[in-house]
């Protein structure tokens, strides 16, 4: 069961009543992807907002800030890369993602640490056995 349902389902309930943005045009040529692209033509009704659809991003479409940063799971999404910033957080509410750059022996490090402290890690990539293979 997620933590923070309450604030997910608010956020999923906002994001029912959110268009699909879509390039426009893409309907219309097939090397266009539909994924969203800013109109920046000097003539286009869409950039004018002088034409209804499709959609155009803007502020006003954002989720609630109060689940702002939640990863689905309900926890908050927290970089790490060592373990003293593990110490700084709260198992209850925070979850971890281990920094790209940190390499396997620290990787395996913060995760025992962080498995003892019972955190819920996003992206371990390693088993906290300690198996070396």
């Amino acid at each position: 069961m997620p933590i923070n349902k309450d604030l997910l389902e608010l956020r999923k309930k906002v994001a029912d009543y959110r268009p699909d943005f879509v390039r426009e045009e893409s309907w219309r040529y097939f090397r266009l992807a539909e994924n969203w692209r800013k109109p920046k033509g000097i003539d286009n009704h869409q950039r004018k907002s002088k034409k209804g659809w499709p959609a155009l991003v803007k502020a006003g479409y954002g989720g609630p800030n109060i689940s702002k940063g939640l990863h689905p799971s309900g926890y908050t999404d927290n970089l790490v890369h060592n373990v003293k910033e593990l110490e700084k957080l709260d198992p209850k509410t925070d979850g971890v993602r281990l920094g790209h750059g940190v390499g396997k022996k620290k990787r395996l490090e913060i995760a025992s640490k962080a498995k003892e402290k019972n955190f819920k890690i996003f992206n371990a990539r390693v088993s906290t056995s300690g198996s070396k293979s």
